[in-house]
């Protein structure tokens, strides 16, 4: 019937897995799009943490089929790992979990050279999770790659092998020791798992079948709008396309068969590694909100850099997603603070300016604040956003008119209860 896209409007780390966990009953197929085991998706639910990092957020209901698509580039032992700690606590996978016969799949040689190139750039570092998933979107693109349908070819481990000695190749332009010995074992052993799971499919075909027969899909991003490889803070970026023409392409559905387009931002913003952060507090109220947001990446462990919202950003990620409505979370992080502060423009050579500069690496900006009285109210109480604070639902108000896009959900803790609409269920989907 259609599809939904929920993705990231900022550096990636917005909560996008609360809001696909809470919106996953509503729909037939959750269906992941893009990027690899460098997401994070959290889940809090019953007061229990679950990081999900290649399957997709909706195998927490028993009502939706996921889907891993073929923009995903998948490593076989984390998958593996992954479907076993949800087995493990009593989640259902078998007969819900299917993945793309075209998904590019990650090998112990591509961590290798990721973490061979990272070290060569120094001070220059892109702040890659080394988890290859550069080489191995690489490798797509040059055509070298092996796709989780290969493991199903009687001569997979001489076409593996020859894929190996070409990295080994592009290994000795490095001064990097390595031993992959160990990580083959497991990733072989990995590999006959998930053959032996049979959940191999052409999803292009499944999901444009479950279209015609009137089901509904819920296509999910991973990291965020200004990670994208055409668009985000180049040259840190990720290696896929993060924004609403990824899912596309990483599902193999046509654009007329997208509906709405939800964009999940923070209150505030963070970024993890390198690269060009504009709003960025790098003093005490940064570090204030890093330890109230316990902003430590899912995946790395990795402390993210924290600072305002960024209105120019966002407003340059709706533009590029066709957002239809946002999804707010975090905003409970910034309950005790005096004043908020929202990134309105730029100003850069004395120029203000809303655009995103293309030397954004190199310009000299100087964010242009509005100031917000903090609601300084624990936001726990509250069941609806016509209850909230005064000086919250002003800030959001604000929020809606600068970025000409409506505000329809708002996390107000990590549990899955803690997401307020203000409007029916009927804005989504």
């Amino acid at each position: 019937m259609y599809v939904d896209i929920l993705l990231g409007l900022q550096w990636g780390d917005e909560g996008k897995g609360k809001i696909v966990d809470y919106l996953a009953p509503q729909y037939d197929v959750i269906a992941r799009f893009q990027g690899g085991p460098n997401a994070g998706h959290t889940l809090v639910i019953g007061g229990e943490k679950t990081i999900l990092h290649t399957v997709p957020s909706g195998i927490m209901h028993g009502k939706p089929v996921n889907i891993i698509g073929n923009g995903v580039v998948i490593d076989p032992v984390t998958l593996v790992h992954e479907i076993t700690t949800l087995e493990n606590k009593g989640i259902p996978v078998k007969g819900r979990l299917f993945i793309s016969k075209k998904a590019h799949l990650i090998l112990p040689m591509h961590k290798v050279l990721d973490a061979a190139s990272e070290a060569a750039k120094g001070q220059g570092k892109i702040g890659s999770t080394l988890r290859g998933i550069s080489p191995t979107y690489m490798d797509k693109t040059g055509r070298n790659g092996l796709r989780m349908g290969d493991i199903l070819s009687p001569d997979f481990k001489v076409q593996y092998q020859r894929i190996k000695d070409k990295h080994l190749h592009l290994a000795r332009q490095y001064d990097f020791e390595f031993n992959v010995t160990e990580d083959e074992t497991k990733w072989f052993e990995a590999v006959e798992i998930l053959r032996s799971h049979n959940n191999l499919i052409d999803s292009e075909y499944y999901l444009n079948d479950a279209l015609s027969k009137g089901k509904t899909i819920l296509a999910e991003g991973a990291q965020g709008t200004m990670l994208d490889i055409d668009f985000g803070t180049y040259p840190y970026v990720t290696s896929s396309n993060t924004i609403s023409s990824g899912a596309c392409n990483g599902l193999g559905i046509a654009p007329t068969k997208v509906k709405e387009v939800i964009g999940i931002a923070k209150a505030y913003c963070t970024r993890v590694g390198g690269g060009p952060f504009p709003t960025e507090l790098d003093n005490e109220v940064g570090e204030r909100i890093r330890q109230i947001g316990f902003e430590f990446g899912a995946t790395t462990g990795r402390k993210r850099r924290c600072g305002w919202i960024d209105l120019p950003a966002l407003k340059y990620a709706i533009m590029l997603n066709g957002v239809t409505q946002i999804a707010m979370t975090k905003a409970d992080v910034l309950n005790d603070f005096d004043s908020i502060e929202a990134c309105t423009h730029y100003n850069i050579n004395g120029t203000d300016t809303e655009n995103i500069p293309y030397d954004i690496n190199e310009a000299k900006i100087d964010p242009v604040y509005k100031s917000f009285k903090g609601w300084k109210q624990d936001l726990g109480p509250y069941s609806t956003v016509g209850e909230l604070p005064t000086d919250l639902k002003a800030y959001l108000t604000f929020l809606e008119g600068h970025l000409h896009t409506p505000i329809t959900m708002l996390s107000t803790g990590p549990e899955r209860e803690k997401l307020l609409f203000k409007n029916s269920m009927e804005v989504v989907g």
